[in-house]
């Protein structure tokens, strides 16, 4: 009986000699390695940035390159570094709701329409996204939806020149009506 406390003991000794007590603030940090852990290539952690030390996203790149292509009026390459944004970062609203511009200038309202849904389900009820789905919708010709869109966008941010030119860009399709 001797034996097997003392075996119990000397395990339970071994157990706690492995426990490593770090900072007094109660918060366990997983992410980050403990002094002198190695990686799977044998080096040591000291000097690699752990996921606290990240300052950017990995779709930051994609979606400011995006943003200069668009307002350059490259459609198409802006639509394809905002589409590789939302691969990087699938809960990026911002890259979803620069894809849907992207496809609506291309005229892929068929995408457009599923990258704003995803915009509106991660980003939810901005003037943006309404302005963006008003002008959308001003492309297809469905004026009545851009309108309703527009003034959505309007009562949320009554100041916003966009929403503002967007309303005024409406109303001068409907007066100037032009036949092909």
């Amino acid at each position: 009986m001797k034996k097997l406390i003392a075996v119990t003991g000397g395990v339970l000794m071994i157990a706690l000699a492995g426990c490593q007590t770090g900072a007094t603030d109660g918060v366990v940090r997983t992410n980050e390695p403990a002094k002198g852990d190695y990686t799977a290539f044998g080096d040591a952690f000291d000097g690699l940035k752990t996921v606290s030390d990240v300052d950017y996203y990995a779709s930051d790149q994609a979606v400011t390159e995006g943003k200069t292509q668009f307002r350059s009026e490259n459609y198409g390459n802006a639509g394809a570094l905002f589409y590789k944004a939302t691969r990087l970062a699938p809960n990026d609203g911002v890259a979803w709701l620069g894809l849907a511009a992207s496809c609506d200038r291309i005229r892929r309202f068929d995408l457009s329409d599923m990258a704003y849904g995803r915009a509106y389900k991660l980003l939810g009820a901005t003037p943006e996204y309404y302005n963006n789905v008003g002008y959308s919708y001003l492309l297809r010709g469905k004026l009545q939806e851009a309108r309703s869109n527009f003034l959505k966008a309007y009562e949320l941010a009554p100041n916003d020149p966009t929403v503002a030119n967007n309303l005024k860009l409406l109303s001068s399709s409907v007066r100037n009506i032009e036949r092909s």
